[in-house]
Order: C-alpha cells, then structure tokens, then sequence
C-alpha cells in the first residue's frame, strides 16, 4: 500500500538520496525533493498531481504562519506564572518532551517577552509568491495507518498567535464596549489542521477543524485547484474553513446567520504548507511517533504541556472577558492531543459526524435533520 518515494537531501553541491516509505497519495509530490532542516520542499513542473490541502491566509492578518523551532527559541516553559526549574539548555525541538518529567501537562511555554508584548517574531512569516514560508518549518504532516487499506493523514498548521474578533454587524458593534478585535487570545482548542481520510489511495473525506469543532466534507464536496482542496485560515484564530467569508462560530459547530464570534476569510495569501513542512508517521497502537528520513526533530510531539502563555487571571491588567471569551487566554497543546486514531473523519468530541455532500452548509444541515426525523418516525 505505501509507495517507496525518493528523497533527496540537498548538502552543498552533493545530494545523498534515501529512500523511504512514504505514502504516494499523501503529497503526491512529484519527483524531486531538498532538504532543509528536516523539511522537504516540493520542486515539480505543476502542482496538478498532489492532494495536499492549499492555504489560503487572511490578508489582513497579522500572524501569518511560524517556524515551530523559533516558537520553542523564545520561550520559557513555566507553571502557575514562574520558571520550571532544570530545564533542558538551550531548549529545542529534539529535547522538550524532557519537560514532561518537570511538570507535564502543568506547563506553559511562555513568551520570554511576555503575552502582552507581542514581539516580531509571533507575527510568523508571509507565504512568499511561490506559497513557501522561506526560513519557517510552518507545519506538521502525521500519518496514521489505520489498516484494510485505511491511512488518515493530518495536516497541521502552525501559527504562533492567534486573537479572536467579534461580529461586524452594526447592531451589534455598541453593545461590545470592549471588543476583542485587536486581542492576542491563543486558545487552548486553536491547533487547527485538516485531516483526510484515504481508502486503497484514493481520497475519501476531510475534516476543517475550528476551535472547538468543525466541519467533514466528502472529498467531491470541496473547492479544489487541481485536485489538491481549497483551505482557508481565518484571520487571526486560524480556524480553517472549506469556503471564505464570514463564519460565525458562537456555538461551536452551528453557523448563525449573525454572530457574535465571527471569523473571517479571504484570498490572502496563497499557502502551501508542504514546501515547509515536518513529515511523521503515528502508530495508533504504540502511541509512538516516527520520523521517515530519520533525522528530522521528532520528540517535540512527545511534549505533554501547553504552547503558549497561561490565562491570565480576570483581575490581571489588561485582560477582559466577552461572551466568556479572555482576551489573554491559555496556550494549545499539540498534535498528540488531537485525537490522531479517530474512528470517525470527525473527533469523537463532536458527537455525531455529518459528511456533507456540498459546500451549502444551511441545506445540508436541512438534510440531515430530515434524515434524523425519518430515523426516529421509523417503526
């Protein structure tokens, strides 16, 4: 079932090539691969052979896409607001999972600068015209064999700070003297990703996570540029979405039509997260994660805490609540915590999993509470 795909490793003017197991219809990436700091960037006369998801950021947003390596470089893990003693120095990639032994799930790994400073380096990096974050390993691919031909591979986007805006809608601007639009919120729930799920190789569904829920499409739903599907990264939360516009998300996983959270997308700029990307492989009964060129960081996946500052506290300066949302909210923790052998296309977290068929949300979920009401009237 997985093809043997080559890869080549860019060392000067020499190139040693290694061939590893990776699946074919994961990237489908063509024939040709460099190597930069354990990434693989695609080199290919068209783009029209992959299924990889493209990425459109907001044009607007402030916090584009970051290296995950320079996330870890300007931090400092700590619990209840001071520094974990005895951490690994300097801290990186290769060793911070040695912080689960020092506190675990208790940890922050908090801005050296501190939340309320927002220094230049959680502003990310813009995808240049070729859609490649030059410099930032911006994300993270995982693949999870599940058997019978089954692979899931997760799509994950990294971006080192998030903020949430509130609704646009004139009726609603005076009623929010303090409105969020310009606050730094990086949420627990926000490590947004795609998954799809393949069958013998073939596409099947994909799932666009979004804060604390989403959405599943059958893989003939979505937009498309050539056969790789459209995404598009919200400004500032980074929820990804198969359309762009306005999403409220109020409630999680329903769709006001007007909201007092509202996310919002447009044709920014153009990303594709595989010219800078981390490749894992997940076994789902070990619970292990593997590398497939064997060199590229693997043990930051292992880390138990949380990427990102602690919630300030209520009375802290600065911080405000809106609709139960904090301004200065907790950091996310990482991919191992996102339900990476799912039954479902969907997370077990939202319940029933609806696969629509089309982008028109509102008539497939009139379809489905047709289908929900003709279940129960059955005899």
């Amino acid at each position: 079932m997985l093809g043997s795909s080559l890869i080549q490793e860019a060392h000067g003017a020499e190139c040693a090539v290694t061939a590893v197991k990776v699946p074919d219809y994961v990237l489908k990436y063509g024939n040709r691969f460099e190597g930069f700091r354990g990434t693989f960037h695609h080199i290919t006369n068209n783009g029209f052979d992959r299924l990889a998801p493209l990425v459109w950021t907001h044009s607007e947003d402030p916090y584009q896409p970051s290296d995950i390596a320079t996330h870890v470089e300007n931090t400092i893990p700590q619990i209840k607001y001071e520094p974990v003693q005895g951490v690994p120095s300097p801290l990186t990639l290769d060793n911070l999972d040695e912080l689960n032994a020092l506190g675990g799930t208790d940890i922050f790994l908090t801005s050296k600068e501190g939340i309320r400073a927002l220094p230049p380096w959680l502003q990310g990096v813009r995808p240049n015209k070729n859609g490649k974050t030059e410099g930032a390993v911006s994300s993270a691919i995982i693949v999870t064999e599940r058997g019978d031909g089954v692979v899931d591979t997760f799509y994950f986007y990294f971006n080192a700070s998030v903020y949430q805006r509130t609704s646009d809608h004139p009726s609603l601007r005076r009623q929010q003297p303090s409105p969020l639009v310009d606050a730094l919120a990086p949420e627990k729930r926000c490590r947004e990703h795609n998954m799809i799920r393949f069958e013998n190789g073939q596409p099947q569904a994909i799932w666009y996570s979004q804060h604390a829920s989403g959405h599943a499409f059958e893989w003939n739903a979505v937009d498309k540029r050539g056969n790789r599907p459209i995404v598009f990264s919200s400004n500032g939360s980074h929820a990804v979405y198969a359309t762009g516009g306005d999403h409220d998300h109020t409630i999680p996983g329903v769709e006001l039509p007007i909201g007092l959270l509202v996310d919002k997308c447009d044709e920014g700029f153009l990303w594709d997260p595989t010219l800078s990307t981390y490749i894992f492989k997940y076994d789902r009964t070990a619970k292990q994660f593997s590398t497939y060129d064997g060199h590229t960081p693997v043990n930051w996946l292992n880390f138990d805490g949380q990427w990102g500052d602690e919630q300030l506290p209520d009375d802290a300066e600065g911080q405000k609540t809106l609709f139960g949302q904090r301004k200065y909210s907790s950091g996310p923790n990482g991919p191992k915590f996102k339900e990476l052998d799912r039954k479902n296309i969907c997370p077990s977290k939202v319940g029933s999993c609806f696969i629509r068929k089309s982008l028109n949300l509102k008539e497939e979920e009139e379809r489905e509470l047709k289908r929900v009401r003709d279940e129960s009237e059955a005899p």
